[in-house]
């Protein structure tokens, strides 16, 4: 199987930033009660919640580190989102207003990986979320180009190619808009 040919994008629906919200220390006191409801939440049902994006997430990075094809996975996810802005059911004009503001944003944002031994997320390179999807795009193009042109069932009529020079930051280059 050759996994070069396997791109992976993870988006993410965005999460409460929830460093600090509990205490190891804390958390080594509670009873069966404690874990269920404490400071204001629910650490049990947080914690799985969490812990099955960030595994989920681990795992892939784990996967495409091990054969050497980062460029191939892209996770983006916004986990500092508070308020109303982390809420799956405020569907108000304004929250969906400022949900878009926030994926705009998140666009801008350099590529974040986890760091597979601390867990954390770090900006690896100067690449764009923006960016690495117009690479994804551009590949995807490129590959239905080519299996367009080995089909079997004759003359399949191509996307007309014209000038772009956003396809590549090095100048001009002869592709489809994305």
């Amino acid at each position: 199987m050759d996994y070069r040919r396997y791109l992976v994008i993870s988006l993410g629906t965005g999460s409460k930033k929830e460093e600090g919200k509990y205490s190891a220390k804390a958390a080594a006191r509670w009873g069966v009660l404690g874990w269920l409801t404490s400071g204001g939440g629910t650490p049990l049902v947080d914690i799985f919640m969490q812990a099955s994006s960030d595994m989920v997430d681990y795992h892939l990075m784990s996967v495409f580190q091990a054969l050497h094809l980062e460029d191939n996975y892209l996770r983006i996810q916004d986990d500092t989102l508070s308020g109303d802005l982390a809420s799956v059911d405020v569907a108000t004009e304004k929250n969906l207003d400022d949900m878009v503001k926030v994926g705009e944003a998140l666009l801008k944002k350099p590529v974040s990986r986890v760091n597979l031994e601390t867990g954390r997320l770090n900006a690896e390179k100067p690449e764009t979320n923006e960016e690495a999807l117009r690479r994804f795009a551009r590949s995807l193009s490129q590959e239905r180009q080519l299996r367009l042109m080995r089909s079997p069932h004759g003359h399949t009529v191509l996307p007309k190619k014209i000038l772009n020079p956003r396809l590549t930051s090095g100048g001009p280059s002869t592709g489809l808009i994305l």
